[in-house]
């Protein structure tokens, strides 16, 4: 059996039943400060992963709106909640016990932090109110591009025709794939960083150009054309891929032979789209810390709390006709903040400000949003209720 069809909360669960024995075993004894900070954030994003599962399953995959804004609300709650953390125990992240490795870690990472000579805990105090804002604002910009994430997910579910009790399953593995990569790209892109400084400036264009590309595309049709995708013709190409729908399960076995569905196949569209994403939004974040795990932290956060986000916004996020021009405001800003940033450290330009420009830029787009409203009509799915299973096109 596939192990989409058998990893369920049980193994969730187990997975933590392991992480609890090893601490109790007193194995991080030989790991890094790092790692320790990493194994207990990925723990507790898996416990996270697992109420969310249990409440899906418990709802039989239907999500109502009202369900959708408290999961959401319990998410930003636990994103601010990490913020303090920070701002109280960040100097754990990455054992700082002393002025010396103080000193080393802001020269590593470029913190913008002025430390105060030979009183380290005033010095640390700063260090973490600095670590707090440069998480928060990640979590921001990620957040704020997960939106258009959005966006696309309505059109592939609305193309393929998903019904409505299967988004929560697609989007629970959908997530969980793009922890996987965005943790390989953050930390991939963190080294790279380090050896080669001027990938900076190559990011910052390349933002620069895809926020000018997502203006001038704003009115564009972003029809899916199931037919001629890329991820369909390589599914095609290298799996037997059935033609229908067969309730909630990514794979079926029909006269002996093991075949592709179409719920799977839109998670691999939905996979390859984050990845799209991830170039964008990962160097964006990249503009506001060079540490990795607080680009991780901020990422993941983010996208946790993407789901709940879907639901809650995909029968008004139509609404917001000015959020697209709005996020491409914020990857061209974010991009000239990449390619200029010696300038504006001259200048006195702090972590603080961009946070600042960047809530403005979304405040604004999503209030004139409100203030002229569009009317359209609503986008419809292609979902029969009295045929779920059949894939419409």
């Amino acid at each position: 059996m596939w192990i989409t069809d058998v990893f369920n909360e049980n193994l969730l669960l187990l997975i933590l039943r392991i992480a609890v024995v090893l601490v109790y075993l007193r194995l991080f004894i030989f790991m890094s400060s790092e790692t320790i900070f990493l194994v207990g954030f990925l723990v507790f994003i898996l416990i996270i992963l697992a109420i969310d599962l249990g409440l899906g399953r418990k709802s039989g995959g239907v999500v109502s709106m009202k369900k959708a804004g408290l999961m959401s609300f319990f998410v930003v709650a636990l994103s601010m909640g990490f913020y303090f953390v920070l701002i109280t125990y960040g100097h754990l992240l990455h054992g700082i016990d002393s002025m010396e490795k103080l000193q080393m870690i802001i020269a590593k990472h470029k913190h913008p932090v002025h430390i105060i000579p030979n009183d380290l805990p005033h010095s640390l105090q700063l260090y973490n109110q600095n670590l707090g804002l440069e998480y928060l604002t990640g979590y921001i910009v990620e957040y704020a591009l997960s939106v258009d994430n959005i966006f696309v997910m309505i059109l592939i579910f609305t193309a393929f025709g998903v019904a409505p009790k299967n988004y929560h399953r697609v989007l629970f593995w959908g997530i969980l794939g793009a922890i996987i990569m965005r943790f390989i790209f953050i930390f991939v892109g963190a080294a790279l960083i380090a050896k080669f400084s001027w990938i900076m400036y190559v990011f910052g264009a390349f933002l620069v150009i895809t926020g000018v590309k997502m203006f001038l595309e704003k009115d564009k049709d972003d029809a899916i054309d199931t037919q001629n995708h890329p991820v369909v013709k390589f599914a095609n190409r290298y799996f037997k891929v059935h033609n229908h729908f067969v309730g909630n399960k990514f794979w079926v076995t029909i006269d002996g032979v093991k075949k592709m569905t179409p719920l799977f196949l839109v998670l691999l569209i939905i996979e390859a789209t984050d990845l799209i994403f991830a170039v964008d939004s990962i160097p964006a974040i990249f503009s506001v810390t060079k540490d990795p795990y607080i680009v991780f932290f901020s990422n993941i956060f983010a996208i946790i709390g993407l789901r709940s986000m879907f639901f809650m916004l995909a029968g008004i996020i139509d609404k917001f006709r000015f959020l697209k021009i709005g996020l491409a405001a914020l990857l061209t800003f974010i991009g000239l903040k990449m390619i200029f940033h010696s300038y504006l450290e001259e200048w006195g330009f702090e972590t603080t400000h961009s946070l600042l420009v960047i809530v403005s830029i979304l405040g604004l787009s999503i209030l004139t949003s409100l203030i002229f409203p569009e009317k359209k009509k609503d986008r419809k799915l292609k979902y029969d209720p009295e045929n779920e299973d059949q894939l419409h096109r």
